[in-house]
């Protein structure tokens, strides 16, 4: 890419787009087209096209997703699945269309099968059923891959895809329903802290930046321990508890969003679809590559990495009638790091970097 080439991120805002923003912003590039979802509803092909044909982007990072912890994909079933596909393939086929010079596609680590032998390797993919709560998103992803795999091999693009990890860093989803485990964590042990202190002002202050169910820093006190309760945050006598769903026992590996950016931006810059195609096999596949760190903690020692982290003096429950999901998700990213890239910001650091984003 060119310092003034055209490119479009989908999912500006988000975790992952805001991140690769940033990251190309820092590297010299200046030539963005963004679009808000009130501008341009990605999942309408009409909108799309036009789109893509009016800005003639040169280069597209699809980070836009209908993404969610295991409580929402379970939940919205079919939004996760409609969503996703309607708008990666609306980008990817219009992109085509428009003669994009390259494209990113992002997924995620949760394309592996449920029973997936650890350390997770990018040719595991297909191999055995998915992971249930989050299956209609991961079958999502997987078209994506192929999606991409087939118009390089059927149109000769230079689409490429990339799975990262599960991420956490600034503009994470803190809601409660929706967030993935770790800033669902930062924030509950966060409110819990503050119940502990009867630091009231800061709860209300919490809730007023983002409301729990339309309970806000306004609501009346009774108001806001009602749900503080419905959400595993709750005095019991003197102590405040705070409520994780499951054992604690499944492992998970996490990225710093900025050090995954400054990964997707390395593959822009300097590898192509054909520097991930076997050369030796008549059948292409799995030529997406993991974004990762390689390292997993369990969900009980990052809830206490946490607790540490916050200050929090309460207890942690373990509530282990809620599902666990998956046992362990740990990529293997040798793909990655032979081609020349590596994380730098490691879990104690990234929880610390978060928090304080969080704060502010």
């Amino acid at each position: 890419m060119e310092k003034n080439s055209k490119i479009y991120i989908a999912g500006h805002l988000g975790l992952v787009g805001s991140a690769i923003h940033k990251n190309l912003i820092s590297k010299g590039y200046s030539n963005f087209i963004f679009k808000s979802f009130e501008e341009l509803d990605l999942r309408n092909q009409k909108e799309v096209l036009d789109f893509f044909r009016s800005e003639k982007p040169e280069y597209v990072i699809l980070a836009a997703a209908k993404v969610g912890g295991i409580v929402a994909n379970n939940k919205y079933r079919a939004d996760f699945i409609y969503e996703n596909l309607m708008i990666q393939n609306n980008i990817i086929h219009s992109s085509y269309l428009t003669a994009v010079k390259k494209l990113l596609f992002l997924g995620s680590t949760c394309i592996y099968p449920k029973e997936c032998p650890q350390p997770m390797r990018e040719e595991y993919l297909l191999t055995d059923i998915l992971e249930y709560t989050n299956e209609p998103y991961a079958i999502a992803k997987i078209a994506g891959i192929k999606m991409v795999e087939s118009y390089n091999l059927q149109y000769g693009t230079n689409f490429i895809s990339v799975m990262p990890t599960n991420l956490y860093g600034p503009n994470d989803n803190f809601d409660l329903e929706k967030s993935h485990v770790l800033p669902a964590m930062i924030r509950k042990i966060h409110i819990g802290k503050c119940l502990e202190l009867n630091n009231w002002e800061q709860i209300r202050l919490d809730l007023e930046k983002r409301p729990i169910e339309k309970v806000s820093g306004n609501s009346s006190k009774d108001e806001i321990i009602i749900i503080l309760n419905r959400y595993g945050i709750s005095r019991i006598g003197d102590n405040v508890q705070v409520e994780i769903w499951g054992s604690g026992k499944p492992m998970r590996e996490f990225l710093w969003s900025e050090d995954m950016a400054d990964a997707c931006v390395f593959l822009m810059e300097r590898i192509d679809f054909k520097d991930v195609t076997p050369t030796n096999s008549s059948e292409i596949r799995n030529t997406h590559i993991n974004i990762g760190t390689g390292k997993e903690i369990s969900i009980k020692e990052l809830a206490i990495t946490i607790q540490n982290a916050i200050g929090f003096k309460g207890e942690l429950f373990f509530n282990s009638t809620k599902p666990d999901g998956t046992m362990r998700k740990l990529t293997t990213v040798n793909k990655l790091n032979s081609l020349g890239w590596k994380h730098s910001v490691e879990l104690d650091e990234g929880i610390s970097k978060i928090y304080n984003w969080y704060l502010s």
